[in-house]
C-alpha cells in the first residue's frame, strides 16, 4: 500500500489537493481512502469510508468522538482508583476535547488504516491530510518519542515483580494499579508502533502544499531540514493556485510576476527526485469532485503549459503521478545504517549510509555516519552521545536516535556538516571491539 501524507503552511489548500490527489489516483484505477481532519465541500459529510467515486471511499477524522470515548475508556480503567478518592466520572455529554486531542485521533486512525480496519477490501493507496507544516513535522514524530517515554517510565521488564503486588497493597494500603497500567502501556506501544511502522514504511511519502511566495520559501526551507532529520522523503512538492502567466490586469500581472520568480527558485533549490507540480487557480474555492478533477490538469498527458501544470518529473500524471504505481515504492532507503567500502573524498554518500572512513588522521577502521540535512546550518546544528542514543538538535528539530549495535562499541571522534550533509565519525574502542586473533 502507498501512503502519501499531505502537509503545508496554513491555508495553502493542503485538503483540497488532498481530495485533487485521491481523486486523480482514483480515476486511474487505484483503489484510494481519503482521509481528511476538515470536510471537504461536495464529499459526504461522514466520519466511516464511504464511496465517493469509482474506487475511491472518503472519511473524516471525528477528534472530539475519539477524544470522547478514549477519556470514558480510561475511566472504566482506573475505576477503583477513581471510587477510593471519591471521584465523580465524567459523562459522554459533559466532554470537551482538548488540544491535542486532534494529532491522537489521526495516529489513531492511521494506526487503523495501517491494520486494514477502515476498509474490507484494503487500498492501493492511502491518501491523509496531515495538519499545517510545524505540527505536522511534530506528529510525525511522535510515535517515536512517545514510545521512548513508554519505555523509560515503564520497562517492560519490571513486569516480573507483579508478583510482590498483592504485598504491596496491604503494605501501602491502596490498591496497587501497575496491572493495568503496564497493559495499558503495552497495548499504546503496539498501537505506536504500527503508526510507525507506516510512517517509516518505504511506501510513505510525504506531498508538499504551498502557494509559492516568501513566506512559503521559508516555511519549506525549515521543512526540507526537519523532513531529512526523520529519514521522511517529499515525493511531490505542490504549487498550488497558480496565477495565469498572462494577465491583463497589472496587479494580477505583478502577482503572477513574483509567483514565477518563487517557483524558478524551486526548480533549483529542490532536488530532481522531488517533482514540482504546478496547480492553476480555478478562479474560485474547489467545491466537489468536477472543480476537483479541474486541478488534475496534467490528467491527460498535458504538461506543456497553461491550462495544464508543469510538472518537473518523467513519472507523468499530474497530482495521480510521482511513484503512485504499484511497482514503485519511492520512499526511504532499505536500511538507514549499512557499512561500505570507502568512496572517493567527492563522492560523499547523501543517503543515510554509514562508510569507512578515509582520512589520514583518523584511526584505523573508523566509520562515518552520513545524514543528509538540507538547509542546515552549523551554528544550528548540535550533537551529543548520550549512553547508547544520538541526541541531534537542527533548529527547531530534535531526534533522539538509538545507535547500531555496532556503533554502541565506538566512540564519536568527530563530526562535520558539510554540502548539506552531517558526517559523524566514529572510532571503535578497543575495550569494547572485538579482537581477531
Amino acid at each position: 500500500m502507498r501512503t502519501v501524507l499531505v502537509t503545508g503552511p496554513g491555508g495553502a489548500g493542503r485538503t483540497t489537493v488532498a481530495a485533487a490527489t485521491a481523486l486523480a489516483a482514483a480515476r486511474r484505477g487505484h483503489r484510494t481512502l481519503l482521509l481528511t481532519a476538515d470536510p471537504v465541500p461536495g464529499f459526504p459529510r461522514t466520519t466511516t469510508p464511504t464511496p465517493v467515486t469509482d474506487n475511491l471511499r472518503y472519511a473524516r477524522v471525528d477528534s472530539g468522538a475519539h477524544f470522547r470515548a478514549e477519556l470514558l475508556a480510561l475511566q472504566d480503567q482506573a475505576s477503583g482508583v477513581l471510587d477510593l478518592l471519591g471521584g465523580k466520572r465524567l459523562d459522554a455529554e459533559e466532554i470537551t476535547e482538548l488540544p491535542g486531542g486532534a494529532q491522537l485521533a489521526l495516529l489513531h486512525t492511521l494506526r487503523r488504516a495501517a491494520a486494514g480496519e477502515l476498509t474490507e477490501d484494503g487500498q492501493d493507496l492511502l491518501v491523509v491530510e496531515l495538519p499545517p507544516l510545524t505540527d505536522a513535522l511534530a506528529l510525525l514524530a511522535l510515535p517515536e518519542q512517545l514510545r521512548r517515554y513508554l519505555r523509560r517510565l515503564l520497562p517492560p521488564e519490571r513486569q516480573a515483580a507483579r508478583a510482590l503486588r498483592p504485598m504491596l497493597a496491604q503494605l501501602a494500603g491502596v490498591p496497587m494499579p501497575a496491572q493495568w497500567l503496564y497493559e495499558t502501556a503495552a497495548r499504546r506501544d503496539a498501537e505506536l508502533a504500527a503508526v510507525q511502522t507506516l510512517i517509516e514504511d518505504r511506501a510513505t511519502t510525504v506531498r508538499l502544499v504551498a502557494e509559492p511566495g516568501p513566506a512559503a520559501e521559508d516555511a519549506l526551507r525549515t521543512a526540507r531540514t526537519g523532513l531529512a532529520l526523520h529519514g521522511l522523503r517529499v515525493d511531490t512538492l505542490v504549487a498550488n493556485r497558480v496565477l495565469p502567466g498572462h494577465c491583463g490586469d497589472p496587479w494580477l500581472a505583478t502577482l503572477a510576476a513574483q509567483q514565477r520568480k518563487c517557483l524558478s527558485r524551486w526548480h533549483e533549490e529542490w532536488p530532481p527526485a522531488t517533482a514540482l507540480c504546478e496547480v492553476p487557480h480555478i478562479g474560485r474555492d474547489p467545491r466537489g469532485v468536477d472543480d476537483l478533477t479541474l486541478l488534475d490538469t496534467a490528467a491527460d498527458g498535458d504538461t506543456s503549459g497553461p491550462p495544464g501544470a508543469r510538472e518537473r518529473t518523467s513519472a507523468g500524471g499530474g497530482l495521480a503521478g510521482t511513484g503512485l504505481d504499484p511497482g514503485r515504492t519511492p520512499g526511504r532507503a532499505d536500511a538507514p545504517w549499512w557499512i561500505e567500502h570507502p568512496p572517493a573524498p567527492d563522492d560523499a554518500p547523501r543517503d543515510g549510509r554509514i562508510t569507512t572512513g578515509t582520512r589520514p588522521d583518523e584511526p584505523e577502521g573508523t566509520l562515518v555516519w552520513n545524514l543528509p540535512l538540507p538547509g542546515a546550518v552549523k551554528e544550528d546544528v548540535h550533537l551529543v552521545r548520550r549512553g547508547d542514543e544520538l541526541f541531534l538538535t537542527v533548529g527547531p528539530f530534535r531526534r533522539i536516535m538509538p545507535l547500531e549495535s555496532g556503533l554502541r562499541r565506538c566512540t564519536v571522534v568527530g563530526a562535520a556538516l558539510t554540502e548539506g550533509v552531517l558526517r559523524v565519525r566514529f572510532a571503535p574502542d578497543p575495550a569494547l571491539w572485538p579482537r581477531t586473533h
